[in-house]
C-alpha cells in the first residue's frame, strides 16, 4: 500500500477520535526490527585489524553519552544486530566491558585477542550486498545572529510550529511498517505540512510566534537545515547550541546532484564547499536552487553542545550517523575508510586511511539504508572542510559483548 493511500486512511481515521494524534510534543524514539540482512555475523578468522587513530578520552565520553542514552530506556527495549536479538542488558554490559579494555592501554595483538574473546563482531552488508559502505561527513555550522530582525537580519530560525503533527501508522498494520506521516492540523483535517519555499518565499509561518531567532546569510542557514545543528553567535557574544527538532516531513533532495545534472558544477567536484562558492557566485539562481529541497527543518535551543537523534551530546570523531531503523542505537560500532588531510590553505591535500571506534548516536534524512554512514567532525572551519569533502567509500562493523557462560550464542 502506498504512502497517499496510507495518508487518505490517516485522515479518516483522525476524523474518528484524536487517539493517534501526536501533536505539540517531541516525537517518540520508536525501535523498530531492522531487516536481518543489514548485518551478518562474521567469523573470528574475518575480524577487521582493530586500530583507533584518536585519544581514548573522546572515546570514553562517547561511551558516557550512549550509557546516558540506555539508562533512559526500559528494561524490556531490545536491539536487533542482524539475525540476533540482545537485551538492554547486553548492550550496556558491552559498553562498560569495552570501556575496561579500553582502560588498559591495549594495542596490536593484544587488543585484537581482547576483542575476538570478548565480543561477537557483525559487519555491514553495504550497499553493493558485499560489505562497501559510503561514508560521508557532517559538522556543526557556526551563525550568526540577532534576538530581533533587522535590514541586515533578516532570515528567520523557526521552532516547531503548534500546528505540526505527527503520525506513526506503524500501530495500524504490517502493511504501514516504517510509514510516518507529517502535516498540520487545520480545523478536523490533516494536510501536508509547507514546503521550504511557502516558508521562506511566502512567509506561511511568519509574525506566528515561532521565530527563535535571525540570521543575515539564508546560504549559511540552509546548510544547518542540512547538518540538522548549529552554534549560534549572538551579537552581544552570548553563544547558545540549536539542535533537530522535527521537519516538514518533506523527502531530503540533494542540491549538489541538482547543480551537477545542470552542469553548473562538474560532478565529480560537487562539494559543501563548491556548493557554497557557486550559490554566492550566482544569486540570481539562489531561491530556485534552495526551494530543490522542499525539507524544512525546525529547531530548539539544547544546552552544551550539538546533539543528535539520541539527544545526547555529539563527540567529535566518534559520533556516527546511521539508518537508526537498520543499526543498533548507541551501539560500539568499529569504521575503515580514508578521511582527508586539509593543509595550511584549506585545501584537501590528500587522503589518509583510518580505522577507529565510534557510537551509533545520530541519523539524518539522506542516511538511509545498510551502506551509508556520516561521520561527525565537530565544529569549526577545519570540520566544515573535512566533513564537507568527505565521500569515501569503507566498512562498518557493530560489536556485542558475548553472553556469559554461552560464547557461541545467540
Amino acid at each position: 500500500m502506498n504512502i497517499e493511500k496510507a495518508f487518505r486512511i490517516a485522515k479518516a481515521l483522525l476524523l474518528l477520535g484524536p487517539l493517534f494524534l501526536a501533536c505539540g510534543c517531541r516525537p517518540a524514539i520508536r525501535f523498530p526490527v531492522q531487516p536481518p540482512a543489514a548485518l551478518v555475523k562474521i567469523p573470528a578468522d574475518r575480524l577487521p585489524t582493530f586500530e583507533d587513530d584518536m585519544s581514548a578520552y573522546s572515546l570514553n565520553t562517547a561511551i558516557h553519552e550512549s550509557l546516558k542514552f540506555l539508562q533512559r530506556l526500559p528494561d524490556q527495549t531490545l536491539f536487533r544486530f542482524g539475525p540476533d536479538v540482545y537485551t538492554l542488558t547486553d548492550l550496556r554490559e558491552s559498553l562498560v566491558a569495552f570501556r575496561k579494555i579500553l582502560a588498559k592501554g591495549l594495542t596490536g595483538e593484544p587488543l585484537q585477542h581482547a576483542i575476538a574473546t570478548t565480543f561477537f563482531v557483525y559487519k555491514s552488508v553495504g550497499f553493493d550486498g558485499h560489505g562497501t559502505v559510503l561514508f560521508t561527513g557532517y559538522y556543526e555550522p557556526v551563525l550568526r545572529a540577532r534576538a530581533s530582525p533587522s535590514k541586515d537580519y533578516a532570515y528567520p530560525v523557526y521552532r516547531r510550529p503548534d500546528d505540526w503533527v505527527v503520525i506513526d501508522l506503524s500501530a495500524f498494520g504490517p502493511e504501514f511498517a516504517r510509514k510516518r506521516i507529517v502535516g498540520r492540523l487545520t480545523g478536523h483535517r490533516i494536510v501536508p505540512y509547507y514546503t521550504r519555499r511557502q516558508i521562506d518565499t511566502l512567509g506561511s509561518l511568519s509574525n506566528k510566534g515561532y521565530e527563535l531567532f535571525w540570521v543575515s546569510d539564508p546560504i549559511a542557514l540552509f546548510f544547518v537545515h542540512i547538518q540538522g545543528s548549529a552554534k549560534v553567535i549572538f551579537e552581544d557574544g552570548t553563544i547558545r547550541h540549536i539542535g533537530y527538532d522535527g521537519s516538514n516531513g518533506k523527502p531530503y533532495t540533494s542540491i549538489g546532484k541538482l547543480l551537477a545534472e545542470r552542469e553548473k558544477i562538474p560532478k565529480k567536484e560537487v562539494s559543501l564547499q563548491n556548493i557554497q562558492s557557486y550559490l554566492r557566485e550566482h544569486p540570481e539562481e539562489r531561491e530556485s536552487v534552495l526551494h530543490h529541497n522542499e525539507r524544512y527543518v525546525f529547531f530548539r535551543f539544547v544546552p552544551g553542545g550539538p546533539a543528535g537523534a539520541l539527544d545526547v551530546a555529539l563527540t567529535a570523531g566518534r559520533s556516527i550517523a546511521t539508518d537508526l531503523d537498520l543499526f543498533p542505537r548507541a551501539a560500539l560500532a568499529f569504521i575503515q575508510s580514508s578521511r582527508p588531510i586539509i593543509n595550511h590553505n584549506g585545501v584537501v591535500a590528500r587522503w589518509k586511511p583510518f580505522r577507529r571506534f565510534v557510537l551509533n548516536h545520530d541519523t539524518g534524512s539522506a542516511i538511509r539504508g545498510p551502506g551509508r554512514v556520516d561521520v561527525f567532525w565537530g565544529s569549526g572551519a577545519q570540520a566544515e572542510k573535512a566533513a564537507g569533502s568527505m565521500k569515501q567509500n569503507g566498512s562498518l562493523y557493530f560489536l556485542i559483548r558475548k553472553p556469559k557462560g554461552n560464547p557461541s550464542a545467540p
